[in-house]
């Protein structure tokens, strides 16, 4: 069941609680000034949060002589070999991607922009499977969704974050934004906590609606309700909440107005984007990183989000359908960046809370796990290649946590995120804040960014 904690009061009073809710109409502030122009060392962060805890285990599979250990686990979740798309390393076809996975085929083999993280997980420190059997060292609540989706998005593996990492990281890189008319971050998927840093608050916006004030027109009478709108905003109430919450607003329309003015002026993309939730918000990501010079941003991070991984049962048809979603979005979002001539300074790359059994549940599903695979995607990466150590596909062995195919993670989400945010821009002094769990692991970058 789904917790209301101060939590979600926090998310609220930032600037994605009102701007989340614009569109349209709002009265001219004027164009950005030219003088707020991006810096040339422009880069990018992009996350696809996967919601429900999507199934690694049927994203990358081995196709050499594991496989057969892989069928006789996944019984009816099994996907038949000759149907896998083989990832070519040196010449090597050890693992295949899921059918419904071409693009990402194609940008693994061919473009070699594809990188793949192999089962990174939360961890608090490099973890055995009798130091998990003995409870020691553990992030709390392992396999609950909200708490792990909480964990992934802040790095704090233990009580109720306020803040997230991106926005950590956005923190950490503001001299890199110093010009800015607008907000580092923005989310195009609700008010997660990946967004919010100890300063930095993010901007949301709903995908293809312009932002700004719904009902209002140039009428004099709409006007009017503007106007008065605006004065109910700077109003002193002499009540310190309302008053937080009027001027967290009153930013938002401000940022609202600024972004609308500047996508007004930019020119229609021509990368065609599935017709889906996922594509209307990477599409909408693309629309923003075009007007990134009017901005005056030198760094931006986006959040956006899939639902539906939660596969109990049917999970075979349905990952059809969610994994083609999510290859051919991040396909067409990555020849965006191509039109745009920015594909080496923007890296997209997913999370999600946890992966699942590689035994099957009932009704043809699988249940809760831990480690998984994640996809990196850019110009910038290091692709063609298979990152971290793959789990040893047997039930109750060395790398199983239970005896259903939970994978303990090789890999700590420290360390992927530190990656990232080590390109990104984040010195090596300033990690340990945004990554409490850093020190305890041997490395600090993964290798898999340029």
């Amino acid at each position: 069941m789904e917790r209301h904690t101060r939590r979600d009061w926090l998310r609220l009073t930032c600037c994605s609680a009102a701007g989340a809710a614009m569109v349209g109409g709002l009265s001219k502030l004027g164009l950005v000034s030219a003088l707020a122009q991006g810096a040339t060392d422009y880069k990018a962060l992009v996350c696809i949060f996967l919601f429900g805890g999507n199934d690694g285990n049927n994203v990358i599979v081995p196709i050499d002589s594991r496989y057969t250990q892989y069928f006789q686990a996944r019984s009816v979740l099994a996907l038949p070999q000759s149907q896998l798309l083989p990832l070519q390393i040196n010449g090597q076809a050890n693992y295949g991607l899921h059918p419904n996975m071409p693009e990402m085929q194609g940008y693994f083999n061919t473009q070699k922009s594809l990188a793949i993280l192999a089962n990174v997980g939360t961890l608090v420190r490099p973890t055995t499977q009798a130091a998990y059997r003995a409870s020691q060292n553990l992030p709390e609540n392992l396999f609950s969704h909200s708490d792990q989706q909480d964990q992934w998005q802040s790095a704090q593996l233990a009580g109720t974050p306020v803040s997230g990492w991106a926005g950590k990281v956005a923190d950490n890189v503001q001299t890199l934004n110093s010009g800015a008319q607008f907000p580092p971050i923005l989310s195009i998927s609700g008010s997660p906590v990946f967004c919010t840093g100890v300063t930095t608050r993010p901007f949301s916006m709903e995908p293809g609606q312009p932002p700004g004030l719904q009902g209002f027109d140039p009428s004099a009478a709409s006007q009017a309700r503007f106007a008065a709108t605006q004065q109910l905003l700077t109003f002193d109430s002499g009540l310190s909440m309302v008053q937080a919450a009027n001027a967290v607003t009153g930013q938002a329309v401000k940022f609202a107005q600024i972004l609308s003015d500047s996508l007004k002026s930019a020119a229609p993309l021509q990368t065609k984007f599935p017709l889906n939730f996922l594509g209307q918000q990477l599409q909408q990501v693309a629309q923003v990183i075009a007007v990134r010079s009017a901005l005056g941003v030198g760094r931006q991070i986006f959040f956006c989000a899939v639902g539906g991984f939660d596969t109990h049962a049917d999970q075979l048809p349905q990952h059809v359908q969610l994994l083609s979603t999510v290859s051919q979005g991040m396909s067409a979002f990555y020849q965006a960046t191509q039109e745009l001539g920015v594909a080496n300074s923007v890296t997209t790359f997913t999370l999600s809370e946890f992966s699942r059994t590689l035994e099957p549940g009932s009704n043809g599903g699988s249940d809760h796990a831990w480690g998984s695979h994640q996809l990196i995607l850019g110009g910038a990466v290091k692709g063609n290649a298979v990152y971290g150590t793959f789990p040893t596909l047997a039930l109750g062995g060395p790398d199983d946590a239970d005896q259903n195919g939970r994978w303990i993670p090789t890999t700590a989400l420290d360390q992927y995120a530190a990656t990232l945010a080590t390109w990104f821009g984040v010195s090596a002094a300033n990690l340990p804040s945004i990554f409490p769990n850093l020190a305890n692991f041997g490395t600090s970058n993964l290798g898999f960014m340029g």
